[in-house]
């Protein structure tokens, strides 16, 4: 359960990797994994922006009934949530928060996620890729949702990103 001190939030990006969530977000702990029902995962940027620091497509969620979106649920400290909004771009209109009700073994959770202003589709870099599925792997998301985020088709950028700090992080 969570307390006026804390708060739920779904993960379904970049932010399903621990060490990824928990650079600018040290309170992060793991509370479960669960789904989104009736939504589903999508990658892109906010209308004409061509770049950022993961060279290609970013994660968000769209409505899309009969669909579903795995993600890991961490629990944070209200302290973090400023450096969570600001991680998502909230104050430069990136993303907006949304509260959703997220399906777990334990029953629905109610949850903050991030969804996409002004989206415009566009792959992901091969680093956010895998930071994704790594932290799917690592927090035990389905493994048949697994395989669908490995056959993910990238941009095939191949330089630095912000990858390279988190797997400094990792080390």
């Amino acid at each position: 359960m969570t307390s006026i001190s804390t708060f739920m939030y779904f993960a379904f990006g970049s932010n399903l990797l621990r060490e990824r969530l928990q650079m600018m977000n040290p309170s992060a702990t793991f509370h479960s994994i669960g789904r989104l029902k009736d939504y589903n995962l999508n990658f892109g940027v906010r209308g004409e922006k061509m770049s950022n620091r993961w060279h290609g497509g970013v994660a968000t969620i769209e409505e899309s009934i009969g669909n579903e979106v795995w993600g890991v649920i961490w629990k944070l400290n209200r302290d973090d949530l400023p450096n969570l909004d600001k991680q998502e771009g909230v104050d430069k209109g990136i993303y907006r928060p949304l509260e959703v009700k997220v399906d777990t073994h334990e029953g629905e959770v109610v949850c903050r996620t991030y969804q996409m202003n002004d989206f415009r589709a566009m792959l992901p870099s091969p680093p956010y890729k895998q930071v994704i599925c790594l932290g799917a792997k690592q927090n035990g998301i389905p493994s048949d949702y697994i395989r669908k985020l490995e056959a993910m088709k990238t941009n095939d950028y191949n330089g630095p990103s912000i990858f390279d700090d988190i797997r400094r992080a990792m080390e």
